[in-house]
């Protein structure tokens, strides 16, 4: 029996090139991929900086399954709250829940309901592990990301150049009030 062999083909090669490509990708997930580094050890305190909220859900989830409790995911009004409440402190250069409003008025003029909700805020992190550590490591931020009952959540960080913070951090945890009706 002759076995035939063929030459790989440019074709044939490019495919191969592209697929390890893929595979390198997907295992490339949460990392940084011109760092090589961990997307929760990226500075957020540079311009341009994107923070990695699937990143975030998936650390908080994983702390919360760690203590018996369920994971959350991404909820877009919760991002946007965040969004606003880390803009509203880093252009007033204070770290301050009720830098414009409450925390309850901004969810209710927000038209966001929910059974249970709680915020953590921060500055001075430059990275989302700092963030969270700083957090899990104060009992009152600990125990809002414990939040028993939350499923949902939002962040943000917000890069200031002129704070001496350079970062104002928004975390929101929540369990959406069921639809009425």
């Amino acid at each position: 029996m002759t076995l035939l062999r063929r030459p790989v083909t440019s074709h044939c090669a490019r495919l191969v090139a592209l697929a390890a490509l893929a595979v390198a990708g997907a295992c490339a997930g949460d990392h940084d991929l011109s760092t090589g580094e961990p997307s929760f050890y990226r500075s957020m305190a540079e311009k341009g900086a994107q923070l990695d909220a699937a990143t975030a859900a998936s650390m908080i989830s994983g702390y919360r399954a760690n203590n018996g409790l369920t994971s959350v995911s991404i909820d877009p009004d919760l991002m946007k709250l965040a969004e606003a409440q880390a803009q509203a402190m880093a252009s007033r250069d204070a770290l301050d829940h009720n830098v414009a409003r409450s925390f309850s008025e901004r969810l209710k003029a927000h038209g966001y309901h929910a059974r249970t909700a709680a915020e953590n805020i921060g500055a001075g992190y430059h990275t989302l592990a700092e963030a969270f550590s700083g957090w899990r490591d104060s009992p009152p931020h600990r125990a809002n990301m414990l939040l028993d009952g939350a499923t949902r959540m939002g962040i943000a960080a917000v890069y200031t150049p002129k704070s001496k913070y350079k970062v104002f951090w928004a975390l929101i945890l929540a369990a959406p009030a069921e639809p009425r009706g």
